[in-house]
């Protein structure tokens, strides 16, 4: 196996405090994120806020860099823009006021009529996602989340311990959470594509976590005789740091080729795969094996 740092020897529970610190800083930012988003106040989708959706076939091959810009030059400029794989058909999505519905199926005719002069299309059908059908597909989103969370703390607590399964899930809990400050902050938009990013990120964050959890717990039983469990972290944590780098270096790598090369529809995704990586090692080290440190050190 491949191995780029050899013998390590990093203390990284002395760094525990410090890590705390910049943690809770940045879930207190994430906790005000996540309250805004809930209330609405925030770059949310036509997924969640409702809106129009126009189904349009195009005659000949359009590449949707181009209809983008007829769509924002012609003035439908919060739109989002999906191929039909394998067709020549596209949806496009928008925000409405109340004002616009009735005349969004006229208004893209008339755009792409003068924008695209010589490409034929036809307008397929619409149809209007209402606010409604929004608040039930956020409030499903937060439920999705919540159970994801819940069921990290069983599973870790079935492998481990339950000490561990609260730990672990702090840690994704800090992960998601950091991550939604980010979008807010950047003003990215949230939408379903988000929403499965946020529960891959918490995957990625509990595999990370369980590789440390599991070297921790053979080196406890290797080094009965030391006293600090300190110890027995950071040798866990030294031993798998290779690892963790060589995995998260080549996913990053991913990742930024489908930022690069992925085109507008799948950079938010990626970035926010992107990012959550980054915390999601963040964490494992620096914020679920603190906790299980403090709780196994803390008076009984």
């Amino acid at each position: 196996m491949m191995e780029l740092i050899k013998d390590t020897k990093i203390d990284f529970i002395g760094f525990r405090k410090k890590a705390f610190i910049i943690s809770a800083i940045l879930v207190l930012i994430g906790i005000f994120a996540f309250v805004m988003i809930s209330l609405g106040k925030a770059n949310l989708s036509i997924d969640f806020t409702g809106g129009t959706n126009v189904q349009v076939r195009f005659a000949q091959k359009v590449d949707i860099g181009d209809l983008r810009k007829a769509l924002t030059d012609g003035g439908i400029g919060d739109v989002q823009i999906q191929e039909v794989s394998g067709t020549r058909d596209f949806f496009i999505k928008t925000k409405l006021s109340d004002t616009e519905k009735e005349s969004l199926q006229s208004k893209i005719t008339a755009i792409l009529s003068t924008q695209l002069k010589d490409v034929k299309f036809e307008i397929l059908g619409s149809n209007m996602v209402g606010p409604g059908v929004g608040k039930t597909l956020k409030k499903y989103a937060i439920i999705a989340i919540v159970l994801a969370l819940l069921g990290i703390i069983a599973y870790i607590a079935w492998r481990f311990t339950f000490l561990s399964g609260i730990a672990a899930t702090i840690a994704t809990f800090h992960d998601v959470i950091v991550i939604c400050g980010v979008f807010y902050f950047l003003n990215k938009e949230f939408n379903l594509l988000i929403i499965t990013a946020l529960l891959t990120i918490a995957g990625y964050s509990l595999q990370d976590t369980v590789v440390v959890f599991d070297r921790i717990r053979e080196n406890s039983a290797k080094m009965k005789s030391r006293d600090d469990f300190g110890d027995v972290i950071n040798v866990s944590i030294n031993e798998v740091l290779s690892r963790t780098i060589v995995t998260g270096i080549s996913t990053l790598i991913s990742l930024g080729a489908i930022m690069v090369f992925g085109g507008e529809v799948l950079f938010d995704f990626a970035f926010a795969l992107f990012m959550g990586l980054i915390v999601g090692t963040y964490s494992s080290i620096f914020v679920a094996s603190p906790i299980l440190y403090a709780w196994r050190k803390a008076p009984r």
